[in-house]
């Protein structure tokens, strides 16, 4: 069986990554692999460098030459180890090499489909919502995500995000008391050194009024050799701190990304992860299913699933909506609640973030509500007769910060 615009057989099981390794870096010693600065230097950026390491369907190489001047390539060597090399729709060669499809921009697809730009006071600030902001540290990844929303940063140019940068996004924060929650993005946060980092964290924790810090990062998924144990205690230092990964598919957790997200976790640090929905890719019940209960086990808490954001040259990653719905409609219930995510869809254009679920309620009487069950069976929950819900108390709780 032969997929069009290829001349390889499809594979009928899953690559060895210790043995693409051995066939892709013989050169690398395991103290080389081991760092992360050498899989850096070492990433692939272009058609040239992948096609003598992956055999490239007519598609992608079409890809990679129409999308060259609209968004970067890169892949470390060790998340080049897990792209299959025997199918164009391996998960994780779906995330690395772009086909035709990214070049083309469809209708409804935006550039800033978040809306972040009309709410960025200064270069490294996103300030769209009333008590948190986003931090903008960096605009440069260890792998260039082909479903990337924020491609207008991150391929380079847009943004100066220089010390100078990050000193003015620290005074607008500690000019804004209302903010109380910082998410610091990019980019990766995770590519700046400890040091860098540590000049970053150590101003943010000082603001009295900032309670919470948060990190989005895909270190743990495609460079995990990125958090040693020297990073695990620069980010300690300045909890509450949480990181937020990004795991999309059960290939993604291998031994090295399990130690990672461990060494995080046994330091005081808690990782969430948040999965992007892409059509073929895992959109469907049983990957989404392994993949949380493969995050549960090393303790990774599944927090979202995205429905992908219209970023432009991504139609042909998007699911419908319905497919999410459904997806949560074959978990709830059917395993534990800690692995059924929220279906967030942040609204295009800026609208921010809202979250769906399947409709449980079959219909609203008086005094009682009928509801369906997991398995499509129905039960009546009394309403109760007196439904004053204030909190009368609370004025008296609340009282004591004014004192």
């Amino acid at each position: 069986m032969t997929s069009p615009g290829t001349t390889f057989e499809l594979a009928q099981r899953p690559s060895d990554p210790a043995e693409r390794r051995r066939a892709l870096f013989p050169e690398a010693t395991d103290a080389q692999w081991g760092d992360w600065r050498w899989q850096m230097r070492h990433a692939v950026h272009d058609a040239a460098g992948l096609s003598t390491r992956v055999p490239l369907t007519l598609d992608e190489q079409a890809g990679l030459d129409e999308t060259a001047k609209l968004f970067r390539v890169g892949i470390s060597p060790y998340y080049l180890t897990l792209i299959d090399p025997a199918h164009p729709l391996c998960p994780v060669r779906m995330q690395s090499i772009p086909v035709r499809a990214e070049a083309r921009v469809r209708p409804g697809e935006l550039a800033d489909p978040l809306g972040e730009d009309p709410h960025r006071p200064v270069e490294a600030i996103v300030h769209k919502y009333p008590d948190r902001v986003l931090f903008l540290a960096t605009d440069t990844c260890s792998v260039y995500c082909r479903h990337c929303t924020r491609r207008r940063i991150t391929r380079g140019g847009e943004a100066e995000l220089t010390r100078t940068a990050h000193e003015q996004g620290i005074a607008y924060i500690r000019a804004h008391p209302e903010v109380r929650d910082v998410l610091i993005s990019g980019g990766d946060p995770l590519l700046l050194s400890d040091e860098r980092l540590e000049q970053l964290l150590a101003p943010l924790r000082a603001i009295p009024h900032v309670e919470l810090i948060r990190i989005g990062t895909r270190m743990p998924v495609t460079l995990p050799m990125r958090v040693t144990e020297a990073l695990a205690k620069v980010l300690r230092r300045h909890a509450p701190l949480f990181v937020v990964t990004h795991f999309n598919h059960p290939k993604e957790i291998t031994p090295e990304a399990r130690a990672a997200c461990e060494r995080l976790v046994d330091a005081g640090v808690p990782v969430e992860n948040q999965t992007v929905l892409m059509r073929r890719l895992n959109s469907d019940a049983r990957i989404i299913k392994e993949l949380n209960h493969a995050c549960l086990r090393m303790r990774v808490r599944p927090y979202y699933l995205h429905q992908m954001d219209v970023a432009e040259g991504c139609e042909h990653l998007r699911t419908p909506l319905a497919t999410g719905l459904q997806i949560l409609e074959q978990l709830r219930g059917w395993t534990s609640g800690l692995a059924v995510p929220h279906l967030a869809v942040d609204l295009p254009g800026g609208g921010g973030k809202v979250t769906l679920q399947p409709d449980y309620v079959v219909e609203r009487g008086e005094g009682e509500t009928v509801l369906r069950s997991f398995r499509g069976e129905r039960y009546t929950y009394p309403e109760p007769e007196v439904t004053d819900c204030a909190c009368p108390y609370d004025s008296v709780w609340t009282s004591r910060s004014q004192r």
